[in-house]
């Protein structure tokens, strides 16, 4: 077979396939992976929300809020058409490596029932911490917001922060009393 001169033209014909062909493969790589990823996410949030509310057996329609350049979600929640609490989906963006989603649900009176962690990048072994999976987002479980001050006690609250992984302890907290202010608000 004949070499073909390295000429403008070749380069750029050359390139131009590989580019072509390039992203035609990361847009079919997305193409396929994109329904699976959005329904994985789905029945996470599904799954965060039955982890933080008591039982229940229906939900009213999400309500979206927007508020400080984000939204919070608020899936109230019924058994037996008794209002059993609400699971809020809420966010900080102080967190070590940005943004913590959470889930938050709270009792028809604004008790914590339970916290789940819905997304985060924050360090393993330090910052992941905050997942239910270990001890320390426990200790929120039966705590109302007016009775006990959700910050660390660095900052003059009442919450010890996760050691080594104080900038995420703070950043959940936010999350929380962010849920939490606005939960007061809606009902």
């Amino acid at each position: 077979m004949k070499k073909k001169p390295s000429t403008l033209k070749n380069m750029l014909l050359a390139l131009t396939l590989i580019a072509g062909a390039a992203a035609l493969s990361v847009g079919l790589v997305v193409a396929v992976t994109e329904e699976p990823i959005a329904l994985a996410r789905q029945a996470r949030l599904e799954a965060a929300i039955r982890t933080v509310l008591p039982e229940f057996d229906h939900l009213d329609e999400p309500k979206i809020q927007e508020v400080d350049g984000g939204e919070l979600v608020f899936y109230r929640a019924y058994y037996n058409d008794e209002y059993v609490g609400t699971a809020i989906a809420t966010f900080s963006t102080r967190g070590f490596k940005g943004l913590i989603q959470l889930m938050v649900g709270l009792l028809p009176d604004g008790t914590i029932h339970n916290i789940d962690v819905i997304r985060h990048r924050e360090t393993p072994g330090l910052g992941d911490r905050i997942e239910l999976r270990f001890p320390w987002p426990r200790q929120f479980q039966g705590v109302h917001p007016d009775n006990v001050n959700l910050r660390v006690r660095q900052d003059g609250g009442d919450i010890d922060a996760i050691t080594a992984a104080t900038i995420t302890a703070r950043a959940y907290l936010e999350a929380v009393r962010l849920a939490f202010d606005n939960f007061t608000i809606e009902n």
